[in-house]
């Protein structure tokens, strides 16, 4: 068998060679819209879009969407993604790509969560600290 074979002809751009650096960049930066969260909305988006030889990413769609703003979120999520610049001796390699981002909301079964601030001077008198300053309590009850 030929030792060349197994060679790959063209190098295609990666980012950065760790598996599961594309989840960790998209969980990290997604922020989920009010528009779905008020519509209880969740789902996964599918997109399509294509790297060229520099990194960047170009010619982003979706393929499913869910709607509610979320659709737009995976387009933006996805643009933030820099693949590494590839050279291949003068030819200019643009990869198709897809991906499937998931929007799940965190609801634990009803229960809720509220959180009330209240600010008071301490004693309901205010006292100063050394530099003139009033000192003041803080209750944060979850």
């Amino acid at each position: 068998m030929d030792k060349n074979r197994n060679k790959k002809f063209l190098k295609l751009p990666t980012l950065g060679g760790k598996k599961g650096i594309i989840k960790d960049i998209v969980m990290e930066n997604l922020i989920y819209p009010k528009a779905a969260i008020d519509n209880n909305i969740e789902g996964d988006v599918i997109l399509s879009y294509k790297v060229n030889n520099t990194g960047d990413v170009v010619e982003c769609k979706v393929i499913k969407g869910i709607g509610f703003g979320c659709d737009e979120e995976a387009i933006r999520l996805v643009k933030m993604l820099k693949y590494e610049e590839v050279h291949n001796r003068g030819v200019k390699v643009t990869t198709n790509n897809k991906i499937k981002i998931p929007f799940r909301l965190n609801n634990d079964k009803g229960v809720s969560l509220n959180i009330t601030y209240t600010e008071s001077p301490i004693d309901n008198v205010e006292e100063k600290d050394k530099q003139g300053n009033t000192s003041y309590n803080y209750t944060i009850s979850i």
